[in-house]
């Protein structure tokens, strides 16, 4: 390490994202980025960035190198449950958790046509199986069936075996003589209304490191196996999570945050929000939420995904526009009329992400009489709201209260739990990507950089 500085990159889909670090001061000090280069090299254009930092602090050549990818599609992720309303959906909110893409989730008790879950693989070729079933002390019989589905489906890719620990040695034996690669943690539904991600989490990140980063070619270099700790979506929620809890009383954090990154293909709600224990429990919902959360909307971008987010919020004037944005998906406004058409877009894509992040409260009338029953995550009392993405960090003065002003207050319509009165920063200098990077390792200039951001103006 040279000079307490080190390089924090994102191999992105679109673009890689290079920033320096010095470590002392907890500061970004030098910031590039370039082209993705998937067509030749990813580290091609890490090359262009890095060039382009040593040019502004001279330590970034021989700085220690820390990154993360989403390069090349990301992290793809299957879920194969039991049943469609608890391991199957316990199973996809953890993969979302887990900085994945959720491709496909298979309820192996679904009465579905035969061959149907080697359908579903063939088709949505997941880079790993999340595979959940049974509770602890229950029923094992379900994970047992649906490894016996994967191997009966020629599925020989990766998979995170985060089932009953009963039937767990009943996995091994089926996995073992088809040659299945597989990992055994945690079981993410230990007993029905708990959800346990972090076994699983971890897990996953092991099998993207070992075998999603080198299996997607994605440079004939082992330095970018060796400097890639993690998926972007994994990283970037590790830094939402030091960012709110920090590291200990001496070192606090900013309190319940929730972060909204717009992007162009997808918008993702980051939260971390402490659960009252009065009111965990969800009145028809029976897989608990988590402190910890991430949903992905897939229809909701500034780009790729521009046309299905004018679709589904109504914005029918600007269809003609956003059906052009997909073919260019480096587009940057080229007057002030495509300048409020982006802002129109992304603060439907925010409003609609949001809502769907946080859910709402509605009364309900049941058999112990008048009851609140609440959907999604509740974030009315969140006290920091990040936006990022490049439309917020890029876009005109004043960008951030246009696009966000429509999913704050007291005022919302609709009962949405949304959040009332947080303070609001725009993570300018893409920190958190860089502040979940560097926790493990170098965590007291992660906080120092956490609190920079949630202290800027």
């Amino acid at each position: 390490m040279t000079d307490q500085a080190v390089v924090c990159v994102d191999f992105g889909s679109t673009f890689t994202k290079a920033s320096l670090v010095d470590l002392a001061a907890g500061r970004i000090v030098a910031s590039a980025d370039h082209p993705t280069t998937i067509g030749t090299d990813v580290l091609d254009g890490y090359a262009a960035c890095l060039d382009a930092l040593a040019a502004q602090d001279g330590r970034a050549a021989t700085a220690d190198v820390l990154a993360c990818s989403s390069a090349g599609g990301g992290l793809r992720i299957a879920v194969v449950g039991n049943e469609e309303l608890v391991t199957a959906e316990a199973g996809r909110r953890v993969a979302l958790s887990s900085g994945g893409k959720v491709v496909a989730v298979h309820a192996v008790a679904s009465r579905v046509p035969e061959r149907a879950l080697e359908r579903v693989l063939g088709h949505t070729r997941p880079d790993v199986v999340l595979l959940t079933g049974g509770t602890d002390g229950g029923n094992s019989a379900s994970l047992v069936e649906g490894a016996r589905a994967l191997v009966d489906a020629g599925w020989g890719g990766p998979v995170v075996v985060a089932g009953s620990s009963d039937g767990q040695g009943e996995v091994r034996a089926l996995f073992d003589p088809a040659g299945t690669p597989y990992v055994l943690t945690d079981n993410v539904v230990p007993r029905i209304g708990v959800l346990a991600p972090d076994g699983a989490r971890a897990a996953i990140r092991e099998m993207f490191l070992e075998h999603v980063i080198g299996g997607k070619h994605l440079s004939a270099s082992d330095d970018f196996r060796r400097m890639v700790r993690g998926a972007t979506p994994d990283v970037v929620l590790a830094g939402v999570e030091l960012l709110a809890r920090g590291l200990d009383e001496a070192r606090p954090g900013a309190g319940d945050v929730a972060v909204v990154d717009v992007g162009g293909a997808t918008t993702d709600v980051h939260s971390v929000v402490a659960i009252d224990p009065e009111d965990a429990g969800l009145s028809r919902e029976v897989v608990a939420v988590t402190p910890v959360t991430r949903t992905v909307e897939g229809d909701l971008g500034m780009r790729w995904s521009a046309p299905t987010t004018v679709e589904a919020t109504g914005l029918d004037e600007l269809a003609a526009y956003a059906a052009t944005l997909p073919d260019r998906p480096g587009h940057l406004p080229a007057d002030d009329h495509e300048a409020d058409a982006d802002e129109r877009i992304a603060t439907a894509a925010v409003g609609l992400a949001l809502r769907r992040h946080a859910g709402r409260a509605k009364v309900v009338v049941s058999p112990e009489g008048r009851v609140v029953e609440r959907t999604g995550k509740d974030l009315r009392e969140v006290e920091l709201l990040v936006g990022s993405g490049g439309v917020l960090r890029h876009g005109r003065e004043g960008v951030a209260d246009r696009v966000l002003a429509g999913s704050l207050g007291d005022d919302v319509e609709g009962g949405w739990q949304l959040p009332r009165a947080p303070r609001v920063v725009v993570d300018t200098e893409y920190a958190l990507c860089a502040i979940g990077l560097l926790a493990a390792g170098h965590p007291d200039a992660a906080h120092r950089l956490a609190r920079r951001l949630a202290e800027a103006e």
